[in-house]
């Protein structure tokens, strides 16, 4: 236990250490795993995008216990009325949602009375939303746009605070985040609402923090690392992930948490709806954005800036440095001198020389 606690510091003087970039080919066969499915999921099966995007009629009929029975009872009434309906959940245990295709507003007041005869309830009680195929489009619209304003702002920032390879790293890792997430989505069957496009930006936004909370160290590791001989820029990122790896790791738990509350308790006890959208877009978002500021960020930045002819020389010098040292100098010694160095000059004890008798 005293060596878990104390990780961190280890970590960070670089008594400790994880070769996080080194195995970076272990960490890209991963992800293409997940993005594999998750782009064949899109392609095969696609997303169950809600009336908001794709336009419909949706009717909410209020019951006393709403059962499996209640939904064959209401998918029976509609296609009574020569409908088709589209999608029927249970909504809080006391609600049942269907959704349709675009119909008329006489089919739609069909419709209602044909549920309010079914469940005995007063038309009045059932509550209907009519959504246009034109206004779907719109929303669709104004979310993509969303989504590529805050890419195109997340660039400019990186570019100017640090440099372009960042920025493209990151972006790397947000697509990574946004391919990932959109696939479990659509293999889980989720509707896509409103919420769940809040959550997508929201998740972005997580790992852009996360991203940038490692690229500043590795920023302030690397910083005239091209004229020294001491260590590579792979081998100083890699320093920089396992110094801010517990700060990481703490962050994301305690983040997933609360959400994981929320996507339990709305699975569990109410049923589909607004929350379980949100929640379940959060906490895929957030733990596939902890994964790529970690595994997939930091080590395609150092495979971008190892290709560069600044850091190939450095590359050259620090491994002939090493040969001539017989390999003794390595970065852990290196770190923890550094570290020593910066404390200060230790105090010598200066023995007092005998008195003669």
């Amino acid at each position: 236990m005293s060596g878990i606690s104390t990780l961190g510091n280890r970590l960070y003087r670089g008594e400790a250490s994880y070769n996080i970039v080194g195995k970076s080919r272990t960490w890209y066969t991963v992800s293409a795993v997940f993005l594999t499915i998750a782009i064949l999921t899109l392609i095969f099966r696609g997303l169950n995008l809600g009336i908001e995007f794709k336009g419909g009629a949706e009717f909410t009929v209020p019951v006393k216990n709403a059962t499996t029975q209640s939904i064959s009872d209401a998918r029976s009434s509609v296609k009574a009325t020569g409908v088709t309906p589209a999608n029927v959940t249970i909504v809080g245990g006391d609600k049942i949602r269907i959704q349709t295709e675009t119909v008329t507003t006489t089919v739609s007041n069909k419709i209602g009375a044909a549920l309010a005869s079914t469940f005995a309830v007063k038309d009045a009680d059932i509550k209907v939303q009519l959504v246009g195929p034109s206004w779907g489009s719109e929303v669709s619209k104004n979310a993509a746009r969303a989504l590529l304003v805050f890419l195109v702002l997340v660039a400019l920032f990186l570019a100017t605070y640090f440099e372009w390879s960042m920025a493209v790293a990151a972006l790397v890792a947000l697509a990574h985040d946004v391919l990932i997430t959109v696939g479990i989505y659509a293999l889980s069957g989720f509707e896509v609402t409103p919420a769940a496009v809040i959550g997508f930006l929201t998740i972005l936004g997580y790992s852009l923090y996360d991203t940038v909370v490692v690229f500043d160290k590795v920023k302030e590791n690397t910083k005239g690392i091209a004229g020294s001989s001491r260590m590579t820029f792979s081998e100083a990122a890699n320093l920089a992930l396992n110094q801010t790896l517990v700060r990481s790791l703490n962050t994301s738990i305690v983040a997933l948490l609360p959400v994981l509350s929320i996507l339990i308790v709305g699975v569990a006890l109410l049923g589909a709806g607004t929350l379980n959208d949100l929640a379940l877009a959060l906490f895929v978002g957030m733990l596939v954005g902890a994964y790529s500021s970690i595994f997939i960020a930091t080590p395609f930045l150092a495979f971008l800036k190892e290709r560069t002819a600044e850091m190939q020389g450095l590359q050259k010098r620090v491994n002939a440095k090493r040969k001539n040292s017989g390999g003794t100098d390595s970065v852990s010694v290196a770190v923890v001198s550094d570290s020593l160095s910066q404390a200060g000059p230790r105090k010598q004890r200066v023995k007092k020389p005998r008195s003669s008798r």
